[in-house]
């Protein structure tokens, strides 16, 4: 199993705007089915994001590497938390989505580069928070579900930091003001009261 670094593992969180509550944590821990359905209609959405990429993008070959490879690692999540889900004897369907990811769109520019741009910045909150609550559930679920939750890590830790270093590279000025601009939506997409649990949710109301 790949390892994070820690020292990227700690960049990650000091990027995001706040921690997963504790509260959030104690919820999952009640409803990891629903987690666990969620997850996995997660992992493929975050495959569709990096195709849409390639597909918008056919005059960046280093964003077509990437995505590629990102696409790819996670159709194969994708297969794993079914793998999981079918063991355990669930079966998979698709839940209502959070509002999270819907927060986060709904403020990404309209017109080219800035929609890229974006999107990218959107891309890179959306996996590190991924990560991050990742690494907040592995010490409170069994050892199975624990060591799956470790396996994703590294990938997910690459993931954000490729979508961040292509928002800069194409960028035409620093990307410090938007970073911030969608931190401020997804701190309180993470911290303010919500009706819906997912894995990407708030504070359960």
């Amino acid at each position: 199993m790949e390892r994070v670094d820690p020292a990227a593992l700690e960049e990650l969180l000091n990027f995001l705007p706040c921690p997963t509550p504790e509260v959030w944590i104690a919820e999952a821990l009640k409803q990891q089915e629903i987690l666990l359905l969620n997850h996995c209609y997660l992992e493929q959405c975050a495959a569709r994001t990096a195709l849409g990429l390639i597909f918008r993008c056919p005059d960046k070959p280093d964003v077509l590497v990437k995505m590629s490879k990102l696409a790819r690692e996670e159709l194969r999540h994708f297969e794993k938390v079914l793998e999981l889900l079918i063991r355990r004897g669930h079966t998979y369907k698709i839940l209502k989505p959070s509002r999270y990811a819907g927060l986060l769109n709904a403020e990404v520019r309209k017109h080219e580069p800035e929609k890229l741009i974006d999107t990218l910045i959107v891309g890179a909150y959306i996996e590190a928070r991924s990560c991050e609550r990742f690494s907040a559930l592995a010490p409170h679920v069994d050892e199975e579900l624990a060591a799956f939750f470790r396996s994703l890590l590294k990938s997910e830790a690459r993931h954000y930091k490729d979508y961040l270093t292509l928002a800069g590279k194409y960028a035409n000025e620093s990307i410090e003001n938007r970073i911030a601009f969608f931190g401020k939506i997804e701190r309180n997409a993470i911290e303010s009261p919500d009706d819906l649990f997912r894995f990407h949710s708030g504070v359960p109301a």
